[in-house]
């Protein structure tokens, strides 16, 4: 069973995420949002639309720690099969303004 991480913007995130709900995902978004992953900084819509929606991902959060906004998630696309990831999230005003993943 996945852990549901505690901050409710991550939460909302991995929602969206696994119900592939652009909308959603979007929504739990600022308007600014960046990201990186495995340390290099990415286009997040490009790198949202490739890794995730077009390829199916599913995050199955298997801890959370800092008040739910860091993650260790079994992250599966039709890309890369399942991978171990990290996530940390940065919120601000009840939403996601930044995320980092990367191979854990």
């Amino acid at each position: 069973m996945s852990v549901i991480p505690e901050d409710p913007a991550v939460a909302a995130f991995v929602s969206a995420v696994n119900g592939g709900n652009r909308d959603a995902f979007y929504s739990v978004l600022t308007p600014d949002a960046t990201m990186s992953d495995d340390g290099s900084e990415r286009d997040l819509a490009v790198w949202v639309d490739r890794e995730i929606f077009s390829a199916g991902g599913r995050m199955d959060i298997e801890t959370a720690s800092d008040e739910g906004r860091s993650l260790t998630a079994a992250f599966t696309n039709t890309t890369y099969g399942t991978m171990r990831t990290r996530w940390a999230f940065t919120v601000t005003g009840g939403r996601v303004s930044r995320f980092e993943t990367g191979q854990a």
